[in-house]
């Protein structure tokens, strides 16, 4: 998926050395937002490895993982962007995780990348309901999924482990209304 901005490249081995650059580049920007990482997180073999399992995991449809790359600069990895634990049948919906690199934070790129992969999502997977979980603190997040029109369904307390912290998410739903 492209456009003017940036292209959305599904996962594919041939990523490994451009996701350990992104992740070493942006190790200390991450920590506020994500689990505690091992030095093992950051080698080339264990990205191989997660690339490996993202692509078995789109192949069974329960996973869809991008990497978000400028146009102008289309072999730089500068953010990530999926649809996890997709469960089809009644529920037809997934949760939507994304990061982006904190040399590309406010410039209206994760805003672009989620309308492109909630998109996706709807017209070419046919899912339901995308649903989208954030730490209250970062108004950055919640800025982008609002400009997506998400919808603040409440307060999930002590919801995700981030930095050895139990952290409250803010739970954000976008309906696919077409499949009604």
């Amino acid at each position: 998926m492209k456009n003017q901005y940036i292209q959305l490249v599904p996962t594919n081995i041939s990523l490994a050395e451009q996701v350990v650059d992104y992740y070493k580049r942006n190790r200390t920007f991450l920590e506020a937002f994500e689990p505690t990482r091992n030095e093992e997180f950051f080698s080339l073999e264990y990205q191989q490895a997660v690339l490996k399992k993202e692509m078995s995991e789109y192949e069974e449809r329960t996973s869809f993982r991008f990497y978000i790359m400028p146009v102008e600069q289309p072999v730089k990895v500068i953010g990530i962007i999926g649809l996890n634990n997709v469960v089809w049948g009644a529920f037809c919906s997934a949760f939507l995780g994304y990061k982006l690199d904190k040399d590309f934070v406010n410039k209206g790129y994760m805003s672009i990348a989620v309308e492109m992969l909630t998109k996706y999502a709807f017209e070419e997977l046919g899912l339901h309901r995308i649903e989208a979980n954030v730490m209250p603190k970062n108004k950055a997040s919640l800025s982008v999924l609002e400009k997506n029109n998400f919808i603040n369904e409440g307060i999930s307390r002590y919801y995700l482990n981030i930095n050895g912290v139990w952290e409250d998410h803010i739970h954000m739903v976008k309906i696919n209304y077409a499949m009604h």
